[in-house]
């Protein structure tokens, strides 16, 4: 049967994590620390920088490489990371999986946002998204859901069988959810993040 998450109460009024997610955008120095906390997290360590384009940019420099240690891992050739928007159905099949598991993880994360009762469209990271926010959070969970899901259906994919790419992401994504309780955990951060912010 079909599981429903039920969201933790709140520890205070249920605009508590609006108000400080909305207090910290809008202070630059806090904004930044925001920041440097969920990259912090993604890459395990603290960054020293804190201007957000040297943060961006070390994160492009180890996302590359997580991208190729994780096909390794999985036995993908990987070209590199492309995406057209305008056609996704352009790009290889790595490529394709992860566009789909990326939906996934972000449809995850949209109601992770939600139940934390915090702001999508005020992100620290990304900025020019309605959901902006949205991705910040899903992008906690790339390297450790997004990409292996998506990289274990390429392989699968290569293998034959009936089953779209589409669907076996799927199915991935589903079990991985439950394995790594993903929203219930991205729920936690969000809830988390902002007791930085104490203005």
């Amino acid at each position: 049967g079909v599981r429903f998450y039920t969201a933790p109460p709140l520890a205070q009024d249920e605009s508590d994590v609006a108000r400080r997610q909305a207090r910290a955008w809008a202070d630059p120095a806090v904004r930044i620390l925001i920041a440097r906390k969920m990259f912090a997290w993604r890459l395990g360590e603290i960054v020293p920088a804190e201007n957000l384009d040297v943060l961006r940019g070390i994160e492009g420099s180890r996302m590359r490489e997580s991208y190729r240690l994780l096909a390794q891992r999985f036995g993908i050739e990987w070209r590199g990371r492309r995406y057209d928007r305008a056609n996704p159905m352009a790009a290889d099949v790595p490529n394709q999986a992860i566009n789909h598991a990326a939906s996934a993880v972000e449809a995850a994360a949209a109601i992770a946002v939600a139940c934390a009762g915090a702001i999508p469209q005020l992100g620290f990271i990304h900025e020019d998204s309605g959901q902006a926010f949205v991705l910040d959070v899903a992008d906690l969970v790339r390297t450790t859901v997004t990409i292996p899901v998506a990289f274990q259906a390429a392989k699968a994919a290569a293998t034959g069988g009936g089953t779209t790419l589409e669907a076996r992401v799927r199915r991935g994504a589903a079990a991985a959810f439950r394995r790594e309780r993903v929203i219930p955990t991205l729920i936690e951060k969000v809830q988390e993040l902002f007791q930085l912010e104490r203005g």
